[in-house]
Formats: C-alpha cells, sequence, structure tokens
C-alpha cells in the first residue's frame, strides 16, 4: 500500500512538472504596427483568443514602419502596415534572411476631416496639397471663415503618411508648422476640439465628432473606394516571415474568413470583395 502511494505522488509531481513545461513551450504571436490596422487587428484577435483558448496574441501598434522593421528584426511575427513595402525596407529583409509575404486584409480610404462647424463641404487634390505645404495658410481662401488652418498631419513612420505623401503631396513634404502624431485616433481627437483643423485618418476612425470632405467631388465611402473613384485609397496589410505558420497561420485565416470580414466592417473598414 505504502509503495502504492508513493508511485502516486511520485506520478503526480511528475504531471505538475510536465504541465507548466508544455504551457511555457506555447508561444505568444506579436502582432505589431499599423494603427490603421490596429482595431482590426484587436478585435478579431478578442474573438479568435476565444475560440482558440491556446491561442495567445499581442497585439501592438505604433506604426507600419515600426512594424516591418520589427519583422524584419524578428521582434513580431505578424507585421500590420497601411501601405506595402519600400524598396529599400526589402532589400533590408533580403540581408538579414527574411522573406515578406504579403497578406491583404483589408480596403481602406484616407478620409481628408475638419471639425463638423466647419462650413467647407470638400476640396480638391491640388488644394489639399497647397494646405499641406503651406501655400494656403487661411480657411478664407477656400470659400470658408477668416480662420487660421491648423495643420495635424502623421509622424514619418505611419503607413497612412506614406500613403498621404504619395498620393496628395506628390513628393513634396509637409508644412513643418503641422502637428505630427503618432496615431489616427490623436488626430481625430484634435480635429474634434479645433475648429480651425485639418486631418486625415483611416475610414475606420471616423465618427460623428469629425467630417469627412469631399475630395475630387467624391465622397470617401465603401462603394467608392471599391470602384476605385475615390481617390486616396489603399488595401490593408499583415507580412509574415515566409508563409505563415501555426497560430499566425490560423490567425490570418480567420480574418479572411466570413466572420473575421464582419469585423473588419464593424471596425469600419473595407471588406475585401
Amino acid at each position: 500500500m505504502k509503495r502504492i502511494t508513493l508511485i502516486l505522488i511520485l506520478a503526480g509531481i511528475i504531471l505538475t512538472l510536465i504541465i507548466p513545461i508544455s504551457q511555457a513551450g506555447e508561444k505568444q504571436i506579436v502582432v505589431q504596427g499599423s494603427t490603421t490596422v490596429l482595431p482590426i487587428a484587436q478585435a478579431a484577435a478578442e474573438v479568435f483568443m476565444q475560440n482558440n483558448p491556446q491561442a495567445d496574441l499581442s497585439i501592438r501598434g505604433g506604426g507600419s514602419g515600426n512594424g516591418i522593421t520589427a519583422l524584419i528584426d524578428g521582434t513580431c511575427d505578424i507585421a500590420d502596415s497601411s501601405r506595402p513595402m519600400k524598396d529599400k525596407e526589402i532589400l533590408l529583409c533580403q540581408e538579414k534572411g527574411v522573406s515578406p509575404v504579403p497578406h491583404i486584409i483589408a480596403m481602406d480610404g484616407i478620409a481628408v476631416i475638419v471639425h463638423p462647424s466647419n462650413p467647407i463641404q470638400g476640396l480638391t487634390i491640388e488644394q489639399i496639397k497647397d494646405i499641406y505645404i503651406g501655400k494656403i495658410t487661411n480657411w478664407k481662401e477656400l470659400g470658408g471663415e477668416d480662420q487660421k488652418i491648423v495643420l495635424v498631419s502623421r509622424d514619418s513612420s505611419s503607413g497612412t503618411y506614406e500613403i498621404f505623401e504619395t498620393m496628395i503631396l506628390q513628393g513634396k513634404k509637409v508644412s513643418p508648422d503641422s502637428l505630427s502624431q503618432t496615431s489616427n485616433q490623436a488626430i481625430a481627437t484634435i480635429i474634434s476640439t479645433t475648429k480651425g483643423a485639418i486631418g486625415y485618418v483611416g475610414l475606420g476612425y471616423l465618427n460623428s465628432t469629425v467630417k469627412a470632405i469631399v475630395v475630387n467631388e467624391i465622397i470617401p465611402s465603401q462603394e467608392t473606394v471599391l470602384s476605385g473613384t475615390y481617390p486616396i485609397s489603399r488595401p490593408l496589410f499583415m507580412y509574415t516571415n515566409g508563409a505563415p505558420q501555426g497560430i499566425a497561420k490560423d490567425f490570418i485565416q480567420f480574418i479572411w474568413s466570413e466572420e473575421g470580414q464582419k469585423i473588419v466592417e464593424e471596425q469600419g473598414f473595407i471588406p475585401l470583395p
């Protein structure tokens, strides 16, 4: 009897040793990058982990550039990006033996926003460019009130900034008088409380506290982005080092699923056609 008891005790000790080791071996998946993609990643991860209790996902923002850098450095498993990788980033990947694979998970438009009290309803791309390079500095020059324009822009590590610079500024630089912000939400917050301000955000950050203006006579919407008529449209990416494996693969496939694309739409972005 004593021998049986001893065996049972030893078995219990072995089990308590084995279980923590097994759990410790489970790898946390780190998803990092674009603040535009961030709400999609966060909402999708919450549902995904509820459906898959063994999954452990850490979701971080920081901007597209920071996410891609983290992927190259091996400190994240999935890099969220609101722009394609740059040539210099691809070269750096090659130098470090990283094989970046893009996965388009949604579509988006960059909305140009002002305070709801601003009477301006629409601008052309040329007018927006002139505002952001400092050529137009007062709303009265555009038929609005006699009020100084407060420029709000994204930091240089932002994929939204990169797209805006390419499509709107066409190679020119934002005026040094602009207020640089690290996230879409920060821009939306400033615009909502500053009557003379102008900024730009992903469609998922639109709400009643800001007003999206018409650009080149086209309103930003799901229909105009998918049709290609809205002039500031883009895909949203998740990058992996090589083909995704394990939990990372399952997570991306979940976002592609009907349930995942419904989450994309619920977050204010555009599901894949």
